[in-house]
């Protein structure tokens, strides 16, 4: 499929319009690609998109070379890679599915009638890549605070393999913002209205680092959330220990029998430990009460 960029904005064209009008858009698949024998002559131009998984744009002496794995962002979408050679009137897109073409056509609906260039496009094309990033960040983000709010109630079932999910996540986003802020800059040095594109990629990389951040405070409330629940739990066995050890002292004394304990041939003897020791489970339950301790 080919384009034209002009004046009056995109334009579906044939092969021949391509290659003869400056500003062409080629898109290619791989198996067309591969039978493109003159432009790889030309221009050196044998690089593929398959087996990629990172953002990179060389400079090279007449063209631009990009390799680009566009990380999935919602459920229903998956990652898609490209190849792109951004030579000086002219664009060629290697894909495999129709991802280039669509973005192309949504390019093409929202330009007015006024004079549009490539370096518009190129713009135009980069910020398309990462335009709902940002609903996707305040989404993580919300997910981040809805988990903040499951712990200081105290629901923490699952809590490590969720984080670990978003922080993953959070971190594939950052490195794929590092390495398209890379790109923007050296766009921009080439095409001026690029320049836009690489501060939103920049503020995105600001946001991922942030929630990043804010993982890693979420995760530091958990660890003291748990702290504080095995400090009540080592604080009520040191309640129930203390009130018993009084009982266990009793019990061991006078479990002795020696035969000329006082209490041993008293009628009232088991009457009177026993109420002895109910005394000192209320008066030890009353000291603990009145001191805070539960």
């Amino acid at each position: 499929m080919y384009f034209i960029v002009c004046e009056e904005g995109i334009i579906e064209t044939d092969r021949r319009g391509f290659e003869e009008t400056p500003g062409g858009i080629g898109i290619f698949d791989e198996e067309e690609w591969s039978m493109e024998l003159e432009p790889k002559k030309d221009f050196s131009l044998s690089q593929k998109e398959e087996g990629v998984f990172f953002c990179r744009l060389e400079t090279h002496a007449s063209y631009l070379l990009g390799i680009f794995h566009v990380p999935v962002k919602r459920k229903e979408r998956r990652s898609f890679n490209f190849a792109v050679y951004i030579l000086k009137d002219r664009l060629i897109f290697v894909e495999e599915d129709f991802t280039i073409k669509n973005i192309i056509l949504a390019i093409q609906k929202r330009i007015g009638a006024e004079k549009y260039t490539m370096g518009e496009f190129l713009a135009d094309f980069f910020m398309a890549l990462v335009e709902e990033d940002i609903l996707y960040l305040a989404s993580l983000e919300r997910e981040i605070a809805d988990m903040e709010e499951m712990v200081l109630s105290g629901g923490t079932e699952y809590f490590h393999y969720r984080m670990l999910r978003i922080k993953k996540e959070i971190s594939r986003l950052y490195c794929y913002y590092c390495q398209m802020a890379d790109v923007g800059e050296i766009l921009s040095g080439r095409e001026q209205t690029c320049r836009r594109f690489f501060e939103r990629v920049d503020r995105m990389k600001q946001e991922a680092q942030a929630l990043r951040e804010y993982a890693m405070q979420v995760q530091d409330v958990y660890q003291s959330e748990i702290s504080i629940h095995q400090n009540n739990i080592m604080k009520f066995l040191t309640v129930v220990t203390t009130i018993f050890l009084p009982l266990t002292l009793i019990a061991g004394w006078y479990g002795m029998n020696f035969y000329n304990m006082p209490e041993l041939q008293w009628q009232y003897g088991y009457p009177v430990i026993s109420i002895i020791s109910l005394l000192v489970i209320i008066v030890s339950l009353w000291f603990f009460k009145k001191k805070k301790f539960f």
